[in-house]
């Protein structure tokens, strides 16, 4: 046996992970089948044994459950305090998860793993308390029934009616350092629940009529066996896979394997194994070995493997094609792989003599077996086995062509020999080599039993025109027989290698080319953003590959299908009858339609489109073909397999979008009431108390105090008013509702009327503005530019001292005006000439800081949405300029026009 030398890469791996075993806590869990049969008394019984060995161990939470034998057992042992919850006017005992770790003992007790803990705790479920005790190195005792496995909820739901709520995942079973399982018989855990030592008076009445009964503990029990025994078996799966095991060990479960093929046999081969699997109540698997060295088969064969293929599925088996020279080597290479302990055979039906010449696929098995039994079934040939071949049928199962050249090549060869040898003088060996010559070129164009032929009737020739006698089949010298043997021996040779070869060859194109397939879909799906993109690139790849019309329908909201079709034809074969079949195929999660057992008198094949969260969607076909063979149909999955993920990341990429912009909507959303909630209790205080002062006050209001109080409310009243227009213009900016009504006007209109309205905001500040006279009209929505100027000078004026100059610049270069807003203030702060345009963002610097930053994002948005630019940069000589632009596009209209649009 070679030498197998241990992986360093595997090596490290695993000394990695015991270090991190090493510094993990170990757990242990007790299992059980249901409430009752002794998990805690067992847990409490263990923990004592560890205490008497001088462990720290501490009862971190044990329920009781009154039973006295249970309670006694806690005496003398270390007792954490409960965590006192309120919930919904109820006090609630908890496991106290901060406790513990403050105390680190080496063992902690905590019983009912899958509990569910209250609302505040830190962990929504106990186990998650005990994940985080493991991790900081703590050893935990637990216990669990086996109706809390996730994986096992709906088969307990179905037993027993009752949906378990509390639930764990089924990995941390798997991953404890040791399972006990604590089992009594049914008849005695009813006779304990008879007595009251399960439940209380007013629970034990519910429970009898729902739960507690012979017939549902017998099924919790054999899941129990069945989920220990299984954990057991990947334990020894470990323990073989790792190096240095001198040997495999037996296998401690049941598997059977059954090979089928396109035989008519092989449909009852598998009734028969799916009947002894379920006696051994073992998984099934069918195998079908898809010979590399065989002719390809038939279209009937295929339909026929097809459909055997798809009973082993339904009866549920998985099924499996291989791909070899050697049946029984593929078989058994797989059955020890996957540990199969039974593999089921047909009997054969071919002759004797063949078996001694070709061989025998049971007799290779019984003897490749090893510890793996071997079943042989006989079956009852059915009705299109024992029918006879239609007129015809032989001949054309011939390659009459491959055995036409076989004769013309022979006798060319033949013809071409004579008088090479007769005249010529050329050695025998010489034409012999022109006869294998001749073999080769047939076995590499035509079938065996042409390639055969070719070398059956060269010996022949070559006898009779070429050893003496000539032109006779005798032979004088005796040493020509083994010249025969040897000749007609290489020939056979040279036709069987060139057949395998050629045929693997084609398998390893066809290999080729499904890979390649796959390789292409998948570049692809990897490189589509949206669904859109997905369903065309699916459509394209099937439509390219196979004679396939696609459509792909995808559900909406109320998980209805609707088709996704792109370039294709298929959507007039979608009518309410095909929508039926493929809806049922997707809330099935089942092939179903033309070609399958469900449906079949539909139009289309309809195939599920399953993914790790649930089917995305339903991948429907249309052909000619009255069925899939089986490499279409593997192909097809694999296809489906891959659209299925690549829909549902695109559908993870939206609910990732969505979610954040929910995060950013809350965002903006917290922000814009603090804003507000600020801004809005500034002004209405100053109003609020002028307003008194002028409603309340005892002595008599001078005309100049009154004169200020009035101003203060006029004042805040515009900044309020100032303030809620901001706010609605942000909204229609985010919401699209912003509607330009665009007029050709000259801007310095829309300069002078800003300034007019912003005279009181103004007061005494010089403004200077340089404005050319020959400026050309612009085609804008001028009341939603002059907001825009009016929030850069009330920016201008809130952030610089109250008696600074502010200066207006227009400027045009043909092609775009640039207005500027300017001014002589503190400037801006470096690294905020882009920020100040954003939502909610306000300056540092300067005097104001009055507002809530969203005076400068309206202006970004409404000259964005006229096509322009605007930018904010500091002075050379001190201050802030802000620049924005306004593209010149169209021909502004004469004045002739103008004057009679105005009459």
């Amino acid at each position: 046996m070679p030498e197998q030398r241990p992986n360093p890469d595997q090596l490290l791996a695993q000394v990695h992970e015991e270090e991190a075993r090493q510094k993990r806590g170990r757990l242990k869990i007790f299992f059980g089948m249901s409430a009752g049969v002794g998990k805690t008394y067992a847990m409490i019984e263990e923990a004592r044994a560890r205490a008497a060995e001088g462990s720290d161990v501490l009862v971190g939470y044990a329920e009781p459950h009154i039973r006295p034998e249970t309670e006694a057992l806690l005496l003398g042992l270390d007792i954490l305090p409960y965590k006192m919850v309120e919930y919904r006017g109820a006090m609630l005992k908890e496991f106290d998860l901060d406790a513990a770790l403050a105390r680190r003992p080496a063992i902690v007790l905590v019983d009912e793993l899958a509990h569910t803990n209250a609302p505040g705790l830190r962990h929504p479920k106990r186990w998650q308390d005990v994940m985080e005790l493991l991790d900081t190195g703590i050893s935990v005792y637990s216990t669990l029934n086996v109706q809390h496995l996730e994986s096992v909820n709906d088969i307990v739901e179905r037993i027993t009616g009752i949906k378990v709520r509390e639930t764990l995942p089924d990995s941390v079973l798997e991953n404890a350092d040791e399972v006990e399982l604590v089992d009594i018989a049914p008849e005695e855990l009813l006779e304990r629940f008879a007595e009251g030592k399960i439940y209380r008076p007013e629970q034990a009445e519910r429970a009898s009529k729902h739960f507690f009964n012979r017939g549902n503990l017998l099924a919790l029990r054999e899941l129990a066996l069945r989920t220990t025994a299984q954990r057991v078996d990947a334990q020894m799966q470990e323990g073989r896979d790792e190096p240095g095991a001198r040997s495999a060990p037996a296998a401690a479960s049941e598997r059977v394997l059954v090979c089928v093929g396109p035989s008519p046999l092989s449909a009852r081969l598998v009734r028969s194994a799916r009947r002894l699997a379920t006696g051994l109540k073992a998984p099934l698997i069918a195998a079908y070995v898809e010979k590399t060295r065989a002719r390809t088969p038939s279209s009937s064969d295929a339909q026929r493997l097809e459909q055997t293929l798809r009973l082993a599925e339904q009866l549920g088996a998985q099924t499996v094609t291989l791909s070899g020279s050697n049946v029984a080597e593929e078989l058994i290479a797989y059955a020890v792989a996957h540990r199969v302990t039974k593999i089921v055979v047909g009997k054969p039906q071919q002759p004797r003599w063949r078996e001694w010449l070709m061989g025998s696929v049971v007799d290779d098995l019984i003897r490749r077996s090893g510890e793996i039994d071997i079943y042989v079934i006989r079956g009852r040939e059915s009705e299109e086995s024992s029918r006879p071949l239609a007129p015809g049928s032989l001949r054309r199962s011939l390659d009459v062509r491959g055995y036409a050249w076989a004769i013309l090549l022979t006798a060319a060869v033949t013809a071409i020999g004579w008088p090479l040898y007769h005249h010529f003088g050329f050695a025998s060996t010489n034409i012999l080599m022109l006869y294998l010559l001749s073999v080769l070129w047939i076995a590499t164009r035509y079938s065996r039993g042409a390639a055969i032929l070719t070398s059956i009737l060269s010996v022949a020739a070559f006898d009779f025109c070429f050893v003496p006698p000539y032109l006779a089949f005798s032979v004088s010298d005796r040493q020509y027989i083994l010249t025969f043997i040897v000749m007609l021996t290489t020939a056979l040779v040279i036709t069987a290698l060139t057949a395998r070869v050629r045929l693997q060859v084609e398998a390893a194109r066809q290999r080729d080319r499904r890979t390649a397939a796959g390789f292409a879909l998948s570049r692809e799906l990897a490189a589509a953003r949206n669904v859109a993109d997905i369903t065309a690139a699916a459509i394209r790849h099937v439509h390219d590959l196979l004679p396939y019309r696609a459509v792909i329908l995808l559900p909406d909201a109320d998980r209805k299908l609707a088709p996704h079709i792109n370039g294709t034809d298929a959507d007039e074969q979608l009518k309410e009858k095909e929508f039926a079949v493929a809806q049922w195929s997707f809330d099935h999660e089942r092939s179903a339609g033309r070609g399958t057992d469900t449906l079949s008198a539909s139009a289309g094949t309809y195939l599920p489109l399953r993914a790790p969260r649930g089917t995305a969607g339903v991948l429907a076909l249309f052909t000619d073909s009255a069925t899939l063979l089986s490499d279409q149909r593997q192909l097809l999955d694999a296809f489906a397999s891959q659209i299925a993920i690549a829909l549902e990341r695109a559908a993870l990429a939206d609910e990732a979008r969505l979610a954040w912009e929910r995060v950013e909507a809350e965002f903006l959303r917290n922000t814009l009431l603090s804003g507000v909630s600020h801004e809005l209790r500034t002004p209405l205080a100053a109003i609020i108390g002028s307003a008194s002062a002028l409603n309340e006050s005892i002595n008599p209001v001078t005309p100049e105090i009154q004169k200020q109080l009035l101003q203060t409310i006029t004042s805040e009243s515009e900044r309020m008013n100032r303030l809620i227009n901001n706010l609605l213009d942000m909204t229609r900016l985010e919401s699209g509702g912003l509607v330009l009504k665009r007029e050709w006007q000259p801007i310095q209109e829309v300069i002078g009327s800003t300034l007019h309205h912003l005279t009181r905001r103004l007061g005494n500040r010089p403004v200077t503005n340089r404005i050319p006279a020959d400026l050309p009209l612009v085609n804008i929505d001028g009341i939603a530019i002059e907001q825009v100027l009016t929030n850069l000078l009330d920016n201008a004026i809130e952030y610089t001292p109250p008696d600074s100059p502010l200066e207006i610049n227009v400027l045009s270069d043909g092609k775009a005006l640039t207005i500027e807003v300017a001014d002589h203030g503190p400037g801006l702060s470096p690294g905020t000439e882009l920020r100040v345009f954003e939502k909610f963002f306000r300056a540092a610097r300067g005097e104001g800081r009055r507002g809530i930053g969203l005076g400068l994002a309206i202006a970004s948005g409404i000259v964005a949405a006229h096509g322009g630019n605007i930018t904010a940069a500091n002075r050379p000589g001190g201050g802030a300029v802000f620049r924005f632009t306004l593209p010149l596009i169209g021909t502004p209209p004469s004045m002739e026009n103008a004057e009679q649009h105005s009459c």
